[in-house]
């Protein structure tokens, strides 16, 4: 019997001890000091706001959103912070403004429903090089990776290339790099959700084209309002 007692109380020992260090390496492979860098992607329906008397949108408008985001913690628990990326997006919008070009090589702007003009299609596209800016708000911690989020921020887009598309009555017609749209589109951005799937809202500050674009005597003072889903990707 004392063999016995003796046997277990040995084994209970090594036992408690393997234990404890087991947790301990555990503990030490903890990261503290863990970040949320992320690669983003997000697929957006894109409206226009503030458009002119009778000007409508036709067809589906989307975008494509992608980049990387460096994440800065502010506080000791690090669910509080701050993120800078880099990034790209490609945006289309299909309306009934027509972009015909005249002798002297300027654009012009025609409303295809005034004009009576049929069309199949009639759109224009951004490509933009991205800088996101976000407040950043988070339930994870180093060892838990589904977590609640809330992002807020401001973003900032330089244009790359512009393009636009048309077909109907009048064939087809392309056009690309158009000076009459803004170099830089900026605008707050908002992001909320729950692991991988989260809802994304981008609200332009700015207009799409410049001042020089006119439909007749009015100003083309067009914003975009994006809303749809993004995925952050550790």
């Amino acid at each position: 019997m004392k063999v016995i007692l003796t046997l277990f109380l040995s084994f209970f020992c090594v036992t408690t001890i393997w234990s404890q260090d087991v947790v301990m390496d555990t503990t030490k492979a903890v990261d503290t000091k863990y970040r949320e860098d992320q690669f983003y992607l997000a697929i957006t329906y894109n409206l226009l706001a503030q458009k002119p008397n009778n000007v409508k949108q036709t067809g589906f408008s989307s975008g494509f959103h992608f980049g990387y985001i460096r994440d800065f913690p502010l506080n000791e628990r690090r669910n509080f912070g701050l993120g800078l990326g880099l990034g790209a997006s490609i945006n289309s919008y299909n309306h009934n403004i027509f972009l015909s070009e005249n002798t002297s090589g300027e654009i012009e702007y025609i409303n295809l429903s005034d004009a009576d003009i049929n069309y199949t299609k009639n759109k224009f596209s951004t490509y933009l090089l991205e800088m996101p800016l976000e407040v950043r708000w988070r339930t994870s911690t180093a060892e838990e990776y589904k977590f609640w989020r809330i992002y807020t921020g401001f973003k900032v887009g330089y244009l790359l290339a512009s393009s636009t598309k048309f077909k109907g009555d009048l064939g087809k017609i392309k056009h690309s790099n158009i000076k009459s749209f803004n170099d830089f589109q900026y605008g707050l951005t908002f992001s909320a959700g729950y692991n991988t799937w989260n809802f994304h809202l981008y609200y332009s500050l700015n207009s799409i084209l410049s001042s020089d674009a006119r439909l007749g005597e009015q100003a083309i003072d067009m914003y975009a309002v994006k809303f749809g889903l993004i995925f952050y990707i550790l």
